[in-house]
């Protein structure tokens, strides 16, 4: 069991812990937090050969609905579901949740974030324009369906600083139209949509405030890469750091909000310790209190009480996600939602009084459900199916494994084998297999237990998929994360090559069939594959991924630059000499003309964090290598897929790709670029069937 709740606050300053991960690409442009789909393991009699293609359309498309919330009040529901092949926003009353309206008209890109305005009036949402990132608000007014930009300006990107459970009628916004680099706060009145200054930020790069509303805190990272922390009162910020953090627990220690009466301020904080525990802080005394801590992982979410945003639960993720009720009310609410769903669920929305909420289920051997839970009552009302497409689909379990690293590390790690590759169900085919090893993004992110469409789509084409939380990912304590430090391309690297040797020598890949793909650091990663190690995979998938760690620090969006220091004091800082000599040495760029295996890269033209430079640079220098390279590029896309069509192209391209590569199935070609954008730039005749695709 797990459950996970939702907050308005969105697009935090914390962003660039995570320089190079993808914001939706193998969740299949899931725009929520429930998952997409079930595993199903029924069709084991099948073999791979004999197994039913999985449509890219069922994996990579819309889903039916998604992101379903309730109201404040609990009068409304609100959802995500196509309109003309375009995600856009519905909503009914609670009592009709079969029937709806579209209130928003996207006709181009997908609305993949919204949020109810505290006082139930409007719907919130932000968009960007071709995954630039620069993230506008909008609001539609339910009684008018009018629909208005509350801030309208160029090259922006707005943060939600604070809402309140008092003051349902504004909200803090950090707004960035002054100065690039700084998120100025305003008060946004969401009645009249005046904005107001409230602080002119010439130097933080975060703020967080209490239920009145009131900026309580600011954040700045210091000379070390460490953050300090200085109390607000007033607007006026303290001279001194009331907290601060050094390099080495930046990433794993955070605030993580205040109590409504704002007498207690929750951290999650490693400091003096290996893993994030769970403390609240007295405001008053600055005394401390630990109230949960794990010695394999750090504590990650928590579910607070929406009146007093007092913690009710905390959630800890090594193999699994596991939540711990403290609130005996909740734990009831969660026990009996336990024991009439069968595998994971979650909830997604709740109620101002907290009686009524959205959860999702899945059940493991069908699409995820989602409900309308009223506690008073003790009802599970279905509200929609997401991917009722993949009902009956032969959909693979994932296992949890855990991998040695050379020099002694615990790699926590996800598997997924074949239909019928392993009869008797241990994790362990009977024969080895063809092998993917995706690679998540970040680094500083780290890969999950549960749904992926990439592990779905590629086991169904007959590969065993591997992915690695290898050094420096997020989420196992702080030595783990800074294990990783300046191991860009070193042992960071090892760790992947380590994963990979087990799995040969585990009888579960084939030698020589083994893929390395990913997206964002995952497509650095398949670079170095094939350049640091260039006979160790087959073939490799390059998703955004860059190419000159050098030319990538130089062009980071301009609100990452307060918090470069830590760039620099992980990877490598390219003002000092043995800093860029260890930038340029981790660099696939400069040793391109090693690659002798097949490389397909995509990349987006608007990329805010890997600049389309970074896979220009690498295709030239090998075409000048005399080096073959299949090259799509997509001009309306940033960091991975938000359009869905954009999304089933460029799979369709890598699993015809893989296919040539390590010899599993493919989906033919067939018409799927046709309403894509993609335009391949390089290398479509390395490519089974890419020529004719394009009318070639």
């Amino acid at each position: 069991m797990s459950a996970l709740s939702k907050s308005a606050k969105l697009l935090a300053t914390t962003a660039a812990a995570a320089l190079l991960t993808l914001p939706a690409m193998t969740t299949a442009n899931a725009p929520s937090a429930e998952p997409q789909a079930a595993h199903n393991g029924t069709h084991m009699t099948n073999t791979a050969e004999t197994t039913p293609l999985i449509p890219r359309n069922a994996l990579f498309g819309n889903p039916t609905r998604a992101g379903g919330q309730i109201s404040p009040d609990g009068s409304m529901l609100s959802w995500l579901a196509p309109k003309d092949g375009v995600l856009n926003v519905w909503v009914t009353t609670r009592d009709k949740p079969n029937t709806g309206k579209v209130i928003t008209s996207s006709t181009d890109r997908p609305i993949r974030q919204y949020f109810w305005a505290p006082d139930g009036k409007s719907i919130m949402y932000v968009q960007d324009k071709g995954g630039d990132e620069n993230f506008l608000l909008y609001q539609i007014d339910l009684d008018t369906l009018e629909e208005k930009t509350l801030t309208p300006f160029e090259n922006t990107r707005i943060q939600v600083v604070g809402t309140s459970e008092t003051i349902k009628d504004k909200v803090l916004l950090g707004i960035n139209n002054r100065n690039p680099q700084f998120h100025d706060v305003h008060m946004l009145d969401i009645t009249t949509g005046e904005l107001t200054l409230v602080y002119e930020n010439n130097g933080y790069a975060g703020f967080m405030a209490d239920d009145t509303l009131a900026l309580r805190m600011a954040m700045r990272q210091n000379a070390e890469g460490g953050t300090d922390y200085f109390n607000v009162d007033g607007n006026t910020v303290a001279t001194e750091a009331f907290e601060s953090t050094e390099m080495e627990d930046s990433l794993t220690t955070t605030p993580a909000g205040y109590t409504t009466d704002g007498s207690i301020l929750y951290w999650l904080d490693s400091r003096g310790r290996n893993t994030a525990a769970l403390f609240a802080q007295d405001t008053a005394t600055g005394a401390k209190t630990m109230i949960a801590e794990d010695d394999k992982a750090d504590l990650g979410g928590t579910i607070r009480d929406p009146k007093t945003g007092v913690v009710e639960a905390y959630s800890v993720n090594y193999l699994q996600n596991k939540w711990t009720a403290i609130d005996e009310d909740l734990g009831a609410a969660l026990n009996w939602l336990d024991e009439r769903l069968h595998g994971d669920f979650g909830i997604s929305s709740r109620t101002d009084d907290d009686r009524t909420w959205i959860v999702w289920n899945d059940p493991l051997t069908a699409s995820t459900a989602t409900y309308i839970y009223d506690r008073d009552a003790e009802t599970l009302t279905p509200f929609y199916t997401t991917r009722p497409e993949l009902d009956g689909m032969p959909l693979q379990p994932m296992h949890t494994r855990e991998i040695k690293s050379r020099d002694g590390l615990t790699l926590p790690s996800y598997l997924t084998l074949p239909v019928g590759s392993d009869s008797d169900g241990d994790g362990k085919p009977d024969e080895a297999v063809p092998m993917v090893l995706l690679v998540h993004g970040g680094p500083w992110a780290r890969d999950d237990y549960g749904f992926n469409s990439l592990h779905q789509m590629l086991a169904n084409r007959g590969y065993g998929v591997l992915s690695v939380n290898f050094r420096g990912s997020t989420g196992f304590g702080k030595d783990f994360l800074n294990a990783g430090n300046l191991e860009w391309g070193l042992k960071m690297h090892d760790d992947l090559i380590d994963a990979t040797d087990w799995a040969i020598n585990e009888g579960i890949a084939i030698e020589d069939k083994v893929a390395i793909m990913g997206g964002s650091y995952g497509g650095y990663a398949t670079l170095a594959g094939l350049t640091f190690t260039p006979d160790k995979f087959a073939c490799g998938v390059d998703i955004v991924g860059p190419s000159n760690l050098e030319t990538l620090l130089e062009t980071i969006p301009p609100y990452w630059a307060p918090l470069v220091k830590l760039f620099h004091t992980r990877m490598g800082d390219p003002n000092t000499e043995e800093g860029l000599a260890l930038l340029k040495a981790a660099s696939p760029l400069h040793k391109a003309d090693q690659i002798v295996k097949p490389l397909l890269i995509a990349q987006g033209a608007n990329d805010p964090r890997v600049k389309q430079s970074e896979s220009d640079q690498i295709v030239g220098a090998m075409k000048e290598a005399g080096i073959p390279v299949t090259y799509v590029l997509y001009p309306d896309e940033g960091h991975g897929f938000a359009k869905p069509t954009n999304s089933i192209s460029f799979f369709a391209v890598a699993e015809n790709f893989l296919s040539e590569c390590i010899g599993g199935r493919s989906e033919p070609l067939g018409e799927v670029l046709a309403p894509s954008t993609a335009e391949i730039v390089e290398g479509a005749e390395h490519v089974n069937g890419l020529q004719g695709a394009l009318g070639g």
